[in-house]
């Protein structure tokens, strides 16, 4: 299992904490795989980009109409946090159905 999120996220180290098995990516240091970002797009769609964030607020409106893995790929802070991969499946965010398909308690 990998959780793909923002090492000063509060979001993330609740759920790191909870699944204390989970490797940890930090995607403003390491990014997120090309391959893995597609995926997750194509389950997720335009959820994956996180319209409430600093980012995107700060983003132009130019940029805000790139193709959203391409602004993800250059802003992967952008992407709604955490992304936790556990085999082939992916789950996004920390909500309590995240909570429960994961065996997690919050």
């Amino acid at each position: 299992m990998v959780l793909y999120g923002l090492k000063n996220c509060d979001t993330c180290r609740k759920a790191l904490k909870a699944l204390p098995q989970a490797a940890f990516v930090d995607v403003r240091t390491e990014g997120v795989p090309a391959d893995l970002l597609a995926a997750a797009y194509a389950r997720f769609g335009e959820k994956l980009v996180n319209t409430r964030s600093t980012t995107w607020r700060g983003l132009s409106e130019e940029e805000r109409a790139r193709p959203p893995l391409e602004l993800l790929a250059q802003q992967p802070t952008l992407m709604k946090r955490p992304l936790i991969a556990e085999g082939d499946a992916l789950y996004l965010g920390w909500d309590k159905a995240t909570q429960a398909a994961l065996g997690a308690a919050a």
